[in-house]
């Protein structure tokens, strides 16, 4: 198997190197994410390889995906078009691109079927498990706001019942105006919400502006903790490991 993609990367930004493209052309099954999350691979790769003999598996395929997914930030030209494509943050939603890669995998070596499908059941309990585990444990929260430097968790939203505010939006490398910051900062003096998630793999800049605003308006003690995007081993976690930490920590800011 080869990743073309390198683990905890920007996916927004990446771009394929002719290297890249070479592989994909070798490559007898090739698996994308889709939600035009990965545009690069149906711009830059899909058009150059030789297709014949491939299977092609875009993940989301069937997914229903979200449009818009965060409040209180000033939306850029793409924001009207662009689905939210952050769709393997929630495990309701992964384990249906997980299947779609089972499927694909049945079809293309059928003399291993029962193989794939002993995988496949071990990891779909897995997915229904977790996702139990969220719906579960945040019924009790007194919260339903939670407030990110980069709005990528509506899925997550979504499926088990809260909003998110982000200080920047579905792209990660955004840079938001002084009065997103301030309609953040007013956002959660008006919801006492004094917990802010960040994702490991970007800067924490924006999260202590806010922590510092709020800290010297109110004397409120604001709380910096993670939400991982799960885009490769990180902190020691493997996916199925940053969903369970996220959870935890999505309980400490909507106090459930």
């Amino acid at each position: 198997m080869t990743q073309l993609i390198p683990d905890n990367t920007d996916l927004h930004a990446w771009q394929p190197t002719v290297a890249d493209i070479v592989a994909a052309n070798e490559a007898d099954m090739l698996l994308y994410n889709g939600a035009h999350l990965d545009h690069w691979f149906e711009d830059d790769i899909l058009p150059t390889i030789n297709k014949e003999g491939k299977i092609i598996v875009e993940t989301t395929k069937d997914v229903e995906f979200i449009e818009k997914t965060y409040e209180d930030h000033e939306p850029n030209e793409s924001d009207n078009t662009l689905y939210d494509p952050h769709t393997w943050i929630s495990p309701f939603i992964a384990r249906q691109q997980a299947e779609s890669i089972f499927k694909a995998l049945m079809t293309k070596d059928p003399q291993h079927q029962e193989y794939y499908t002993r995988r496949w059941d071990h990891l779909e309990q897995r997915f229904l498990s977790i996702d139990d585990a969220f719906k579960k444990e945040l019924t009790t929260k007194q919260k339903d706001t939670i407030i990110v430097t980069h709005a990528a968790f509506g899925y997550l939203a979504d499926r088990y019942g809260f909003k998110q505010y982000g200080v920047i939006g579905l792209s990660a490398d955004e840079q938001p105006s002084a009065s997103t910051i301030a309609a953040i900062v007013n956002k959660m003096i008006e919801l006492e919400v004094y917990v802010v998630y960040i994702d490991p793999v970007y800067s924490d800049i924006y999260a202590q502006t806010l922590k510092n605003t709020i800290e010297s308006k109110t004397n409120q003690r604001v709380q910096i903790r993670r939400l991982y995007l799960m885009s490769g081993i990180i902190d020691g976690m493997d996916y199925f490991q940053q969903l369970e930490r996220n959870l935890q920590n999505l309980k400490i800011g909507l106090q459930a």
